[in-house]
């Protein structure tokens, strides 16, 4: 099929959802108004680039025929300016549309929930995961995206053992999902009398946030415990069992949840988070198999993988799977990590343009 075949046939799907969605039928039905507006957003820019190409094509047919005519060489001169202007305009519309028809993730324009883990390095690494929280969580106020505390266990000098959110907004998995894998940090702690340089780690985990049809979870196949909350929160954490334990039996998947101030909300987010971790079991199987044809970190989102460091004596951030180092490590950590999120985009897009792989996630 050529690109101008695929570009109409976008440009036709993009002119029946434009109908539906003026529809009365369907601005009554929220959810399937909800699905075909997104739909229509993601369909426009390719519709708008497929008009522009038909228009340059037909600037270069109408400036050959000018200059093959001949005639007055003043026509003939303006006609040999205007096929050469649109025969670059195409070449570069050729490569934008190039990656515009690169399927998309259809698990991207997913919310997420963010699992930080301490790793190795004992209170040096709990800190750490405190300071990538804080790091993730500035990031969000700039999208504008919403932050949801789920559960947190602090770490005994401050920082976080274990910390989970649930993040929603526009693409809030598309654009996260390449932060999952092995952070370490390379700096002399607070408690290092000797001036030595430890390293120390955290794992970081985004995962899809499943809607209820995405996974089905029966009542039968969860084991519900109740428990008196610790650690911060008010004074109700230690009077009332409002705390939640979920234990998953098919998979063994253990969720806690005690930072509600009700039983009942805790419950919710336990929830949330045991299907964003079931439907993620089912995410990464598939991506395992695709990495396997890639040979690549970049998108198999192996938890496991070392993926970036950040070293404070020579103030850098290296993230490992595409050699990127910057040297604004204070940045970074207040949030700017959007450099390595676009370069890490534009490798997998890169990646999958030439394998020619259709379907991705």
């Amino acid at each position: 099929m050529s690109t101008l075949d695929r570009l109409n046939g976008i440009r036709q799907r993009y002119d029946e959802v434009n109908d539906l969605i003026i529809q009365p039928e369907i601005a009554s039905d929220h959810e399937r108004y909800v699905r075909l507006h997104k739909e229509y957003k993601e369909l426009k820019p390719i519709a708008e680039a497929r008009d522009q190409y038909i228009q340059l094509q037909t600037q270069i047919e109408e400036a050959k025929e000018v200059i093959s005519e001949g005639g007055d060489p003043e026509f003939v001169e303006m006609a040999e300016m205007e096929l050469s202007e649109a025969k670059e305009k195409l070449e570069e519309l050729e490569e934008e549309i190039k990656w515009m028809l690169i399927p998309k993730d259809p698990e991207d324009s997913k919310d997420a929930v963010l699992e930080i883990r301490a790793g190795a390095g004992g209170d040096e690494a709990s800190l750490f995961a405190g300071d990538l929280f804080r790091m993730y969580q500035r990031y969000v106020e700039t999208r504008g995206w919403k932050m949801e505390l789920i559960n947190a266990n602090e770490g005994t000098v401050g920082g976080y053992k274990e910390i989970a959110v649930s993040i929603s907004g526009e693409d809030v998995y598309g654009v996260l999902k390449y932060e999952s894998g092995v952070h370490r940090v390379q700096r002399v702690p607070a408690t290092e009398s000797q001036g030595r340089v430890h390293t120390s780690a955290a794992s970081v985990a985004v995962l899809p946030e499943a809607e209820e049809v995405d996974v089905k979870i029966e009542d039968k196949d969860i084991r519900r415990d109740t428990f008196r909350a610790s650690g911060a929160g008010g004074q109700h954490v230690n009077k009332t069992e409002s705390a939640i334990r979920l234990t998953h039996l098919p998979t063994g998947i253990v969720v806690e949840c005690q930072d509600g101030r009700s039983q009942h909300k805790n419950l919710e987010q336990a929830m949330k988070v045991l299907r964003a971790r079931i439907y993620d079991m089912e995410v990464q199987k598939h991506n395992d198999e695709v990495a396997q044809r890639r040979k690549t970190l970049v998108s198999t989102g192996d938890r496991s993988a070392k993926i970036r460091t950040y070293n404070f004596p020579q103030g850098r951030v290296t993230d490992h799977r595409i050699g990127l180092t910057v040297h604004n490590l204070t940045d970074v950590l207040n949030g700017d990590v959007q450099q390595f999120l676009d370069e890490l985009k534009m490798a997998e897009n890169t990646e999958r343009l030439k394998e020619g792989t259709e379907s991705y996630g």
